[in-house]
């Protein structure tokens, strides 16, 4: 009798194996049911296994959504889901890893450990639920919230300038940075997709609605009804083009972008700038990062997309070199060696 190793088929997963036990506790018609439901749908298609996925999270409604997905997770403290994750990519690069965590959550308290991830090109794919609000507390405004916002932390209305999420994360030179919308399923499927089969640190945006503290806070661009003419769909090496008719387009006057209509005073899809995701340099990005509604349609899709070495192929190359030079290391001697104190 010879040993044989047996191999069998990979497991086919479905949006069902994804799917947890624990009853699904948000507000009726919050926009985490939609961003929770596409999650879950485009799981399968990475083949991972769910034992080697893990779901990481801060502090806010987002933070609940680790509890809904049948795979590993924490739920971790206010603004520190990326130190975890950096820690949980250093230990297990094998791992595939998604932070989940809000305007609140990512942009205030956790800022600095939002950039410096980015920065370091963690691969892990981070989801930000952007809702302009804080939900869990109740209504205070949040980073990304208006300037003149009245809610119950600023009544008489914000004097802050809300800061812009997609700019922070290219200026911090994350290597995948996207935007998409709740309700445009398709589309955040498609963004989700992507972002999760990138190598290094990748960034999404999820505007979403709050229909209990801060109801509508997209609408006047999101729906459907006006989203054409108010919206531009990023497609790589394609013209900056929009509107119902197909006939506006982004084109640049200097160092500004302006909005143009094709055919008129000559302008043509010549004029236009043509969407490159892949540019090593995100001055084109950066551009469109900072463009929103009223003065230019929004932007969704993919602004930027590169490959760069992520932080766990660094540090484990620097771990080989040591290793190369002085062997392995024992951890009595490290703890033995210089000087040493004796107390009585």
């Amino acid at each position: 009798m010879t040993d044989t190793l047996e191999t069998t088929a990979p497991i086919k997963l479905t949006r069902k194996d994804f799917v947890a036990e624990q009853e699904v506790r948000w507000c009726p018609g919050c926009g985490d049911y939609s961003i929770l439901a596409q999650t879950q749908k485009v799981m399968p298609d990475f083949g991972v296994p769910k034992e080697n996925i893990v779901f990481i999270s801060g502090i806010g409604c987002s933070g609940r959504l680790p509890y809904y997905m049948n795979t590993y997770g924490f739920h971790s403290i206010h603004g520190r889901a990326p130190t975890l994750a950096t820690g949980l990519k250093t230990a297990r690069p094998d791992l595939m890893v998604w932070v989940i965590t809000g305007d609140g959550d990512a942009l205030s308290i956790g800022g600095n450990h939002f950039l410096h991830s980015m920065r370091r090109n963690v691969d892990f794919t981070m989801i930000m639920h952007n809702n302009r609000i804080y939900g869990l507390t109740k209504g205070q405004t949040s980073p990304t919230s208006e300037f003149g916002k009245r809610t119950k932390s600023t009544p008489m209305g914000s004097v802050d300038r809300p800061v812009m999420p997609l700019t922070m994360a290219l200026a911090a030179e994350a290597t995948f940075v996207a935007r998409t919308v709740d309700t445009h399923t398709e589309h955040m499927q498609q963004t989700l997709e992507a972002a999760g089969r990138h190598k290094g640190a990748s960034y999404v945006e999820v505007l979403q609605n709050c229909n209990i503290f801060n109801d509508g806070a997209w609408r006047e661009f999101t729906e459907r009804d006006v989203r054409d003419d108010r919206m531009l769909v990023l497609e790589h090496g394609k013209p900056l083009i929009f509107g119902k008719n197909r006939d506006k387009g982004i084109r640049l006057n200097g160092l500004h972008p302006e909005v143009v209509t094709l055919g008129e005073n000559g302008v043509t899809e010549a004029d236009l700038l043509v969407h490159d995701q892949h540019a090593e340099d995100p001055y084109l990005a950066l551009i469109i990062s900072r463009m929103f509604w009223p003065d230019f349609p929004v932007p969704v899709g993919i602004l930027r997309d590169i490959s760069r070495p992520t932080h766990d192929e660094l540090v484990d190359a620097q771990i080989a070199a040591a290793i190369e030079k002085s062997g392995p290391g024992k951890l009595e001697k490290l703890l033995l060696a210089g000087e040493t104190w004796k107390v009585e």
